[in-house]
């Protein structure tokens, strides 16, 4: 009797190995192109990568890609088996990690996205770090205005400022993040300080492109916010020119804290209007919903939420903290 479940399980053990071996030959296809180029990198002769797709879609009952000489196209069937089949594989990835040694050791594949001027500043220094003190991980980094779908795109998690509006997401909150309006010391001597956001009407007012309008509180300690259409000499899409045509005294511009906190601090840029600044927003690190979240996850979202919980971090007063490395 023993002896027989032990080689019924052995038998279910060696089916299912088999079965991962089949989705991670077909997600190495898919990912690399070709069948070649999954045989390179496993090894193999791209034949036996063949008759493992074959074995797949006779199992499955459906046909996953049409192959050509040139290129290999997933059939609708195939998007959605490799969606799936990545899932799977990358859960087993966290379950082994988890138990080697002793559940503390990060290792494994971390894909992060971020705004771009954000991501340039305060997400890549620290995305660095990690890897320094965590050398088994490795990572990709993908800066960005528009709204990355961590699902489809296999983004283990986005950091993204502001209103969050996608619940099907897991939101943690970094920090807080507050707009002012800044302008050089050369500019105010120049035009004076206005002293309400409805002066500044008389001001050049650098436009960030087709922005909506600058956002006040209605007055010093309310509650409620209000938004001023500005207007100047010049406007621009891009965040970073502003902010140079500010340093460089051609008028007033409303610009983030995190872009500009250490030019205010070294003189560089004077802030106006500051009881009237809106409310702060979030800075949030969001991710798809897992029942396990991997300790590489883990370790970035607390590494940033460290350092964005830190005023003086804003103010550029103070250097990156480290968080204990995992398996020290």
């Amino acid at each position: 009797m023993i002896v027989a479940k032990y080689v019924t399980i052995k038998f279910c053990l060696g089916v299912l190995m088999d079965r991962l071996k089949l989705m991670e030959t077909f997600v190495a296809v898919t990912m690399r192109g070709s069948l070649t180029a999954a045989a390179a990198s496993e090894g193999i002769a791209p034949a036996v990568v063949s008759r493992r797709m074959d074995a797949l879609e006779e199992r499955l009952g459906v046909k996953l890609m049409v192959r050509t000489t040139r290129k290999i196209t997933l059939t609708f069937e195939g998007s959605a088996y490799l969606e799936d089949c990545q899932r799977i594989l990358r859960d087993v990835g966290d379950a082994e990690a988890a138990v080697s040694l002793g559940g503390v050791k990060a290792w494994g594949h971390l894909r992060i996205t971020a705004p771009a001027g954000f991501g340039r500043r305060h997400v890549a220094p620290l995305l660095m770090q990690l890897l320094t003190d965590n050398p088994e991980i490795n990572a990709n980094l993908d800066l960005s205005d528009r709204t990355v779908d961590l699902v489809n795109e296999g983004v283990d998690c986005a950091v993204r400022i502001g209103d969050l509006v996608d619940s099907s997401l897991i939101s943690v909150r970094l920090g807080e993040m507050r707009r002012v309006v800044v302008g050089s010391p050369d500019y105010l001597a120049r035009h004076g300080v206005p002293p309400a956001p409805t002066s500044l009407g008389e001001f050049d007012c650098l436009a960030l492109g087709q922005q909506g309008g600058w956002v006040f509180r209605e007055a010093p300690e309310s509650a409620r916010t209000m938004s001023i259409k500005v207007s100047g000499s010049l406007d621009c899409n891009d965040g970073a020119v502003l902010h140079d045509w500010a340093l460089a005294g051609r008028g007033l511009a409303w610009r983030s804290l995190w872009e500009v906190g250490e030019d205010l601090r070294a003189g560089r840029l004077v802030s106006v209007l500051d009881d009237w600044a809106a409310p702060p927003v979030g800075i949030n690190a969001v991710f798809p919903q897992r029942r396990h979240l991997p300790l590489r996850v883990r370790l970035f979202i607390d590494l940033l939420k460290e350092n964005y919980s830190r005023p003086d971090y804003w103010e550029g007063k103070a250097h990156p903290s480290h968080p204990p490395r995992a398996g020290r």
